[in-house]
């Protein structure tokens, strides 16, 4: 039967810089136009934490030596991973798409995301962004106005916060292109993250875990079926002890026990877990499947994965 799906991307299935990403968009596209060809409307999102790492480092060091810019914001930072990402992402499915003589138009959507400036991840910010500094350019940094940590006497590193996602601004653009049988790809990297002021929305310094950027685009398009593709093939409780155990098929009321006794590890498996089962948990006949990215298929036949309902 027909699903509308959102499909979360891991950074495995993107590559590391832009000889892995040209190659692996292609093994990407394969798995994401199985499920097209079957008859679902797919929406994609997408991890950029590579992507907007080595973005930051490019404009950081253009800084160092034009001092005379200004140093190039981390919404902006977002927003050029999200164009280039999806060009390489919109190409390689246009072109499965045409080897499987399916026609239909590939979108790439610059989505804001718009957070709360009250949430309290703007007090502590912990997401590191870019490879590690030298003193000197950590003071500099500092003095641009970035937080910067020394991380365990390996370097600086400037850390930036995550906030919870509060809604899709284009969400109305995105829905239009579905129902009118494009396949869309938005939310790249958590989306942009902005702030209201009035009319104006504001990029802030700040990036949105592409998780639960995900959880909410899939809520606000009424979707069947959030799809969160790892480098696992199924959630495991207990992961790497003797009684460790794969999840199959799991309830919310469960997924949320083993969320409560912390099995999931913060920064890798939780955030995929806590969305897909606020997904899972938003409506009724609504449900999230977490596996890899090659599984998806047989994963939305309820052949693998861990799927929450």
């Amino acid at each position: 039967m027909k699903k509308k799906i959102v499909i979360a991307l891991g950074g495995n299935a993107l590559g590391n810089n832009l000889e892995e990403q040209m190659a692996a968009v292609k093994t990407t596209a394969k798995a994401i136009v199985d499920l097209i060809e079957v008859g679902n409307d797919v929406v994609v999102s997408h991890g950029n934490g590579p992507q907007v790492g080595m973005i930051n480092n490019a404009m950081s060091e253009f800084y160092k030596h034009h001092p005379n810019y200004h140093l190039c914001p981390m919404s902006v930072c977002v927003a050029m991973s999200q164009g280039y990402i999806g060009y390489d992402l919109q190409n390689a499915l246009r072109e499965e798409l045409l080897n499987r003589n399916i026609n239909k138009g590939v979108s790439t959507i610059i989505t804001q995301v718009e957070v709360n400036p009250e949430d309290k991840a703007f007090q502590n910010p912990t997401k590191p962004i870019g490879s590690f500094m030298t003193k000197e350019d950590a003071d500099l940094a500092i003095k641009n106005g970035e937080t910067v940590i020394e991380d365990s006497g390996r370097g600086y590193r400037v850390v930036v916060p995550s906030p919870k996602p509060v809604g899709i601004v284009e969400i109305e653009t995105i829905k239009s292109l579905v129902n009118m049988g494009q396949v869309v790809i938005a939310g790249g990297g958590g989306g942009i993250p902005v702030v209201k002021q009035g009319n104006h929305l504001k990029g802030v310094s700040a990036v949105i875990d592409k998780d639960y950027a995900s959880c909410t685009l899939a809520k606000e398009l009424d979707a069947d079926c959030l799809i969160i593709l790892t480098a696992v093939e199924k959630v495991a409780v207990n992961f790497g002890k003797p009684n460790e155990k794969w999840l199959d098929n799991v309830s919310v009321d469960e997924i949320k026990e083993y969320v409560k006794e912390g099995h999931f590890a913060p920064g890798s498996m939780l955030p995929k877990v806590e969305a897909a089962m606020e997904f899972a948990a938003s409506k009724a006949e609504r449900y999230s499947l977490i596996t890899l990215l090659e599984k998806s298929k047989d994963g939305i036949s309820g052949k693998t994965g861990t799927t929450i309902k």
